[in-house]
């Protein structure tokens, strides 16, 4: 491989138009909202806050905040979904594993998984990016429900007109 060249002022923005099909960048300076409308609810003592709902490649982007403990859902995916917890911590009933503030977690394509918050936990929040859809499923594997990212913008929608914000408040996070 030829050796890489040097460039000669690395400060210097780019220099050449963006490509003008380019979507904006999503730019959210506190991710962890200090308004409470932000927080979609999504059970019962659960809620999440989107960051970004990508409906052409289907996929989402999301805190998940959990202020109970217990078993949260039994779900199982298609895709790829990756984890990073922010706050507290949470396990699964089929693992030996616990995963803690700081801690990363990749859940690989077709595992099936109940989500568990300890007794002892106030307050969970984990970042997740789910790939492609979620399916709730009995503990023998009949699907109970699903989530795609359009169940997601659907729900933000209704939620933000309700709380006063807007329904077009979704806008900023999808793509």
């Amino acid at each position: 491989m030829p050796p890489m060249k040097v460039d000669p002022d690395p400060r210097l923005p780019y220099q050449h138009p963006m490509p003008k099909e380019t979507l904006p960048d999503i730019v959210i300076p506190r991710a962890i909202p200090s308004d409470e409308r932000i927080w979609v609810p999504q059970g019962e003592n659960v809620w999440f806050r989107p960051l970004c709902l990508n409906r052409s490649q289907g996929y989402w982007m999301n805190l998940l905040r959990v202020r109970r403990s217990g078993v949260l859902s039994r779900h199982r995916h298609p895709q790829a979904v990756h984890g990073f917890v922010l706050k507290g911590r949470w396990y699964y009933l089929e693992h030996d594993w616990v995963a803690e503030e700081g801690g990363y977690v990749f859940e690989p394509p077709g595992e099936t998984h109940t989500l568990v918050v300890p007794d002892d936990v106030e307050e969970m929040i984990t970042y997740f990016q789910v790939n492609g859809i979620m399916v709730y499923v009995d503990a023998y594997g009949e699907p109970l429900g699903f989530e795609d990212v359009f169940t997601k913008i659907d729900m933000c929608r209704d939620h933000y007109a309700k709380v006063g914000l807007g329904a077009d408040y979704v806008d900023q996070f999808i793509r």
